[in-house]
């Protein structure tokens, strides 16, 4: 790939990698709360939600696995299982699950394509790349969970990735400057992920 095409690093980068990695630990430790798992079972789906699309995404782009070199990752999903699971779960929203979810989704999707832009993978690929490392946690915690996995759900979910990544990356190809096709990005892939969550939303089906 041409440098110029290569999203611009900037101070927000890091800070949206955090915010995917806290609001998917979150939900994957409120799901070990409601099946009424212990601590460890919390940290545990902590853990692997929130590292579990990234670890994927940087196989694949032969990078280094971003948790095994940096401990911060891993100390955010401890602590927020910590705190999730010490809050009593009548305190949290119904669909509290969901929106967690919903952050780290649109989060996650962006900083996942960046990533492989930066690493040099072409711009399809590479928006592949968010969209796996946007779901794959959230697959990995509905197995472990034994709950049917989010994306054979109507709800619009790995549609709401694709949008997040798929923006992101044209609109740095465009030569929008940073940080706006993040902002952008992350705006439009958490909207249709809303709207799917309150309205409902959701693609027509195969009819056969």
């Amino acid at each position: 790939m041409h440098p110029h095409l290569l999203p611009e690093l900037n101070p927000l980068y890091p800070w949206l990698d955090r915010a995917g990695l806290a609001v998917f630990a979150a939900s994957g430790a409120l799901a070990a709360a409601r099946a009424q798992r212990d601590i460890v079972a919390a940290c545990f789906f902590a853990i692997v939600t929130a590292t579990g699309g990234g670890t994927m995404r940087d196989l694949l782009i032969d990078a280094p696995v971003f948790w095994m070199h940096d401990p911060v990752p891993v100390i955010i999903c401890l602590v927020t299982a910590a705190a999730v699971w010490l809050v009593p779960r009548r305190w949290w929203p119904e669909r509290a699950l969901d929106w967690c979810d919903a952050v780290g989704l649109a989060a996650y999707a962006v900083y996942g394509a960046g990533k492989a832009l930066h690493f040099g993978i072409p711009p399809l690929p590479a928006a592949i790349m968010g969209v796996v490392t946007a779901c794959m946690g959230g697959i990995i915690r509905d197995v472990v969970a034994g709950v049917p996995s989010i994306i054979l759900r109507r709800e619009l979910y790995v549609t709401a990735a694709a949008l997040a990544a798929g923006s992101f990356v044209g609109l740095t190809l465009l030569g929008l400057i940073a940080p706006w096709p993040m902002l952008i990005a992350v705006v439009a892939g958490f909207g249709l992920r809303a709207g799917s969550i309150a309205r409902g939303l959701s693609l027509p089906g195969y009819k056969g």
